[in-house]
């Protein structure tokens, strides 16, 4: 017997992954992410390890809570591991806040009906 509710892990799957605007924010955080990870097998410089600045700044309203946790729980010697998982959670909890939005918005442009030529 089906019913007309979706599970709440469907919806969560469909906000945060399985629409444009959550695709290609999370396809951006990716890819900064992995030129960040590959950055030091290319590079000598001393200043390869600036370049993970750019995936923390794609998820920073997330990710400033992430440091702040880091920073009260380790002080200054927080794992690397750490702030590279922060990422990834920040990533899917902001990847989901915008599903939401897109759903929001393309939920109230469909809501107003079509329009048709005046006869």
């Amino acid at each position: 017997m089906k019913t007309g509710k979706t599970s709440p892990i469907r919806t969560f799957t469909r906000l945060a992954f399985a629409n444009r605007a959550s695709a290609v924010y999370l396809a951006l955080v990716g890819g900064a992410t992995a030129v960040a990870a590959l950055e030091p097998l290319f590079t000598n410089s001393p200043d390869a390890s600036l370049v993970w600045v750019w995936p923390a700044l794609s998820t920073f309203p997330a990710f400033g809570f992430v440091a702040w946790l880091g920073e009260a729980g380790w002080g200054g010697d927080t794992p690397t591991w750490f702030f590279v998982g922060g990422i990834a959670v920040s990533a899917l909890v902001q990847s989901l806040a915008v599903g939401a939005a897109w759903r929001g918005l393309r939920g109230r442009r469909s809501r107003r009906g079509r329009l048709t030529t005046a006869v």
